[in-house]
């Protein structure tokens, strides 16, 4: 408290002396010890106090603090808090003894109770005049502080410590808030009558100061950080804004009511100052939405909807595009993937997608924040650009035989994503349209129901199939078996699945089938009947599954991890027994040799009987022991023992009344082939042949001819392998429509690299891939592996020259790598960046515009790979791939966390600078410590470690003495990832870049701006927001 009385004193002194602003400067050196800092001591409260004590400011001691700040005596942050501290300091002291006290004697009285000493009574009629200046009434006073304010508030800067830094936010935020509370008061004094001329003028100065201070980036970002530190102190601002905003009604003047609506505006853009991107309004195609929803469509209709909306949600973000041609673009990919799918089983998967399941990807889209706008708006206005894209329509109606349009348009207003008016508007336009089409319906698919209207009538069928099989299959198993066959008709089935899987139903649907597989089991006294029935239920249960895996995948079958029990029979089999793409079965796995005398009783079943025995026949019990007998028949055959005519009867025995029993010999078959050499496979083949070929006789059971054409199919995905590898021939029977549409589409005897290559130079010429590209890619990345593949790609992409070729082919390849982002990042940020960015012979392939896309792309598949992997979201055909060698990514870094690897240990020793942030805090900081490590993110996940080790190296690329194309990937890189940041997402990748970074990065030209500087750190943590404060202080 002395040292505060002794500094009023000297003050004053220099006051009564008259003393010059320079010889004050000087004494006050005299005055007090070497090394004393001003700011601890509060100088510049002392004098703004002293220099407001009466009714206008005292001159001379201003030109004291006036000359303090110019020779940096004082720091901005302790004038900015006098300032706020003088003006609002009193009010918060004494406000509840002024609302009691207002008669002045009584006022006195309270002095000489609160102030008994005489030496105090300057401090309380100091007091004094300030409950008296609380309501900001002395004009020139305020006029006086805005001056102040004036000298600095566009050009602040501290280059001290970080608390320092910090210490200037807050004071920023506390000096808002004291212009707000004045800017509020003068528009208030406007409702008075009798001032108004000078009433205007000080709303007129106090404006002027505000929107200088909020139209610095600078500042706003500062005041940012300070509102993170200290949310309540913000709550306060917001007070101030609202009585600002309220007291606007008594300005008449259209400009200061502008002006001042401008800076309310700016105040309340402060919290979101991140998350301003501006759209893309120069583009009208966007080729990464049309490949995600392609290759969704084509791959993987049974996944969830959820993941789809946050990947295309995730590419509208970091490609800035506006909703309506967001949603234009999806309907445009639907619309080719109906043109140009395959007849058959893709056509119906593709129209289930495209009425079925968009829409409720639409549904989910919906729910995210959409602004001030109105989505059902940016669905119709997406409607209205497709229809003027009439060739497209047009193509699609005839393929589908239908108004396409006209049923997309009902199916989005049932789902609430358009409104009824807006409906009938677009339908009325459609129509009108396609009575100019060139002759939509031909004479031979005049008669043809259209798949559209199927599917969506499939649906409800779906649910009512599902409550079914709910029911107790022993009371009507007659009832059960008619419903199967409605379902077997036709194409019926392949629409019940397609319904089911865009859906999200038929996980649900195969777990009914399996329970009815295993309800076959039970035996309990049964007539010829009953087992025709039971068998007939076997069969059918069985064959649609295998069609289900097949033709959905296998994980759709499996049931969910839960309480170890029994196994159902076909689980246990299409793990064990059944050929999958890329599969490889041991024939002779125990799971192929079950209880020989039942194989034996089986074989002689077989052979001796006339007709398979349907009475107390275990199905299940057949089906895994057939693998053993063929074998057993095959040795006989082979050696001699039996004739091709027994074979053959054998073979017609196995196919004549259950279609099951011979999938499951040729399985077993499959797999026995590719273990034979060239010469010992003609038998092997040909007993395929005979179990491939239908049997036509009067007692085969009912349905056959449907279940046959459901085994072909089967039988069929089953060989496709084995004849390609053996060069050998199979005529399955035909069901009239190609069953393997994207099979074998690879050509012979040209290398996998001039494949890639010339794919991916087709695709970027057309400037879209469709579904025959995503399955060429697909399957050259099975083949290639993903470095190979990923590697390749890139090479591609760092040759191209031209701006916009460089960045269509970063659009194409980031949504070819989503047939496996995961791994294809991995490889990217774990492998080839860190050879291009290390390989000082491989920089000049990083130049603008190569470089520039590879940063882009980088980062996109960072972000894309980050975000999914929390979520733990991976598509079904990413799931059964191959996993690269995890052991890969963790040598990266060491399994134990306290000791540093080699790359990190040499990265630290790079920093010259130990001490970059100066308190006593910053400095213990370890030169590789990021955000990731302070929300202890693990470590041990390979794409975390791959991050983590990417920035490591940025840091060292920055930190290094010698600069080139690499550093200025660097620089693209960061540019990218602000660009990419979603508004308050702490799992951001930058949460792995060293805090170190930061000060490194500022002094790039492009990097210098306060908004990056906010998105590169972690505000959520106290050792972020002073990095930030500090980084942006200095700038």
């Amino acid at each position: 408290m002395m040292k505060v009385v002794n500094l009023k004193q000297a003050i004053l002194h220099a006051w009564k002396e008259r003393w010059s602003d320079y010889q004050w400067a000087v004494n006050m050196k005299k005055f007090f010890p070497k090394g004393t800092t001003w700011d601890i001591l509060n100088l510049a409260e002392a004098l703004l106090e002293q220099a407001m004590i009466g009714p206008a400011p005292n001159p001379l001691i201003l030109s004291y603090l006036k000359y303090a700040i110019s020779s940096q005596m004082v720091s901005y942050s302790t004038v900015l808090m006098a300032i706020s501290k003088t003006w609002s300091g009193a009010d918060v002291m004494f406000l509840s003894l002024l609302t009691v006290l207002e008669r002045p004697e009584v006022y006195l009285q309270a002095f000489r109770l609160l102030f008994p000493f005489s030496y105090l009574l300057l401090s309380a009629l100091h007091m004094f005049s300030l409950f008296q200046f609380d309501d900001f009434s002395r004009d020139q006073c305020v006029q006086s502080l805005l001056e102040i304010m004036d000298m600095f508030c566009d050009r602040l800067s501290c280059h001290g410590k970080a608390e320092e830094c910090i210490g200037l936010c807050r004071a920023l935020m506390s000096a808002l808030n004291w212009m707000l509370r004045c800017t509020a008061f003068y528009s208030e004094k406007l409702k008075e009558l009798v001032e108004q001329g000078a009433a205007e003028n000080q709303l007129k100065m106090c404006l002027d100061r505000l929107a200088k201070m909020l139209d610095d980036t600078k500042n706003r970002a500062l005041i940012h950080i300070a509102k993170l530190e200290e949310t309540p102190s913000w709550s306060t601002v917001e007070q101030s804004l609202a009585k600002l905003g309220d007291t606007l009604v008594h300005v008449s003047n259209d400009q200061l009511r502008t002006q001042a609506e401008d800076c309310i505006s700016l105040v309340k853009s402060i919290p979101t100052m991140l998350s301003v991107h501006s759209e893309q309004l120069n583009k009208t195609g966007f080729p990464t939405i049309h490949a995600v929803v392609l290759l969704e469509g084509t791959m993987n209709l049974t996944g969830e909807a959820q993941p789809l909306v946050e990947q295309l949600m995730m590419v509208k973000r970091m490609q800035r595009i506006p909703s309506p041609l967001f949603i234009l673009e999806i309907w445009k990919a639907c619309f080719v993937g109906l043109i140009e799918s395959p007849e058959g089983t893709e056509e119906l998967k593709w129209t289930a997608f495209t009425f079925l399941k968009i829409p409720q990807v639409l549904v989910k889209l919906k729910k995210y924040p959409q602004g001030e706008k109105d989505f059902t708006e940016d669905v119709n206005c997406a409607f209205e650009f497709l229809l003027k894209l009439t060739p497209l329509l047009d193509k699609a109606d005839q393929r589908c035989n239908c108004d396409c349009t006209s049923l997309l348009l009902q199916e989005c207003s049932k789902q609430g994503l358009l409104s009824e008016d807006n409906m009938n508007n677009l339908v009325t336009k459609r129509t009108a349209d396609r009575e100019n089409a060139p002759c939509l319906k031909s004479a031979e698919n005049a008669n043809i129901q259209p798949n559209p209207g199927l599917i969506l009538r499939a649906e409800p069928t779906v649910t009512n199939i599902l409550k079914t099989m709910d029911s107790d299959h022993s009371k009507s198993p007659e009832g059960l078996l008619g419903v199967l066959g409605h379902m077997l008709s036709g194409k019926s089935l392949d629409l019940l699945l397609a319904a089911a899987a865009a859906t999200g139903k038929l996980k649900s649907f195969a777990r009914k089938f399996i329970k009815l597989n295993e309800f076959t089991k039970h035996i309990t006294g049964e007539g010829s009947k009953a087992a025709s029935v039971r068998a007939l239920l076997f069969d059918i249960s069985f064959l649609m599954l295998c069609h289900v895996a097949q033709t959905y995948g296998s994980e759709v079958i499996l049931s969910e991890a839960g309480p170890p029990g029994e196994v159902p029979f076909f689980e246990t089999w299409m793990q064990t027994c059944m050929p999958e793409e890329g599969k490889i079965l041991n024939p002779d796995h125990p799971c192929f040799r079950p209880d020989s005398t039942k194989v034996e009783s089986l074989v002689a079943l077989l052979n001796n009987s006339s007709e398979m025995k349907l009475v107390q026949m275990k199905w299940q019990e057949a089906c895994l022991s057939i693998s053993a007998a063929i074998l057993e028949i095959l040795n006989a055959w082979e050696n001699g023992v039996l004739a091709l005519e027994s074979v053959q009867k054998i073979t017609d025995n196995i196919k004549g009344k259950v279609c099951s029993m011979a999938v499951c010999a040729v399985a077993w078959l499959v797999a026995h082939v590719r273990m034979l050499g060239l010469d010992e496979r003609d038998k092997s083949l040909q007993m395929i042949r005979q179990l491939a070929q239908p049997l036509y006789g009067e007692n085969t059971l009912q349905f056959y001819s449907e279940r046959v054409v459901i085994m072909s199919s089967i039988l069929e995905h089953m060989c496709a392998d084995v004849l390609q590898q053996t060069a050998a021939t199979i005529k399955f029977p035909a069901t009239g429509m190609d069953t393997m549409p994207y099979w074998n589409l690879l050509p012979a005897k040209k290398p996998i690299k001039e494949v890639l290559m010339g794919v991916f130079s087709k695709v970027l010429e057309k400037g879209w891939v469709d579904s025959r590209s995503i399955h060429i890619f697909d399957t050259l990345l099975h083949m290639g592996g993903v470095y190979w593949f990923c590697n390749n790609l890139v090479k591609e992409l760092l040759k191209e020259t031209r701006k916009e070729h460089a960045m269509r082919a970063v659009e194409l390849l980031y949504s070819i790598f989503c047939l496996d982002m995961q791994q294809l990042t991995l490889a990217l940020l774990g492998h080839i960046l860190p050879n291009l960015l290390t390989d000082a012979s491989k920089w000049h392939r990083l130049m603008d515009p190569p470089g520039k896309a590879l940063a882009k792309l980088s980062v996109w598949c960072a972000s894309s790979s980050y975000s999914s992997h929390n979520k733990g979201q991976a598509s079904a055909w990413q799931r059964k791939r191959h996993r690269e060698d995890i052991e890969d990514y963790i040598s990266l870094f060491p399994l134990d966390d306290t000791q540093p690897s080699k790359l990190m240990r040499l990265l630290s020793s790079n920093e010259e600078d130990t001490s970059i942030l100066s308190s006593p805090t910053d400095r213990t900081m370890s030169s590789s410590l990021s955000a990731s490590q302070l929300h202890t993110v693990s470590m041990r996940d390979p794409l975390n470690r791959v991050l983590a080790n990417l920035f490591l190296l940025i840091s060292s690329i920055l930190g290094a003495k010698t600069a080139g194309t690499h550093t200025q990937f660097v620089q693209w890189f960061m540019e990218e990832c602000v660009d990419c940041l979603e508004q308050g997402s702490r799992g951001s990748i930058l949460q792995f870049m060293p805090f170190t970074m930061v000060s490194e990065l500022v002094k790039a030209s492009t990097m210098s701006n306060p908004r990056i500087v906010l998105a590169i750190t972690d505000l959520s943590l106290p050792l972020g927001r002073r990095v930030a404060a500090k980084a942006i202080a200095a700038l």
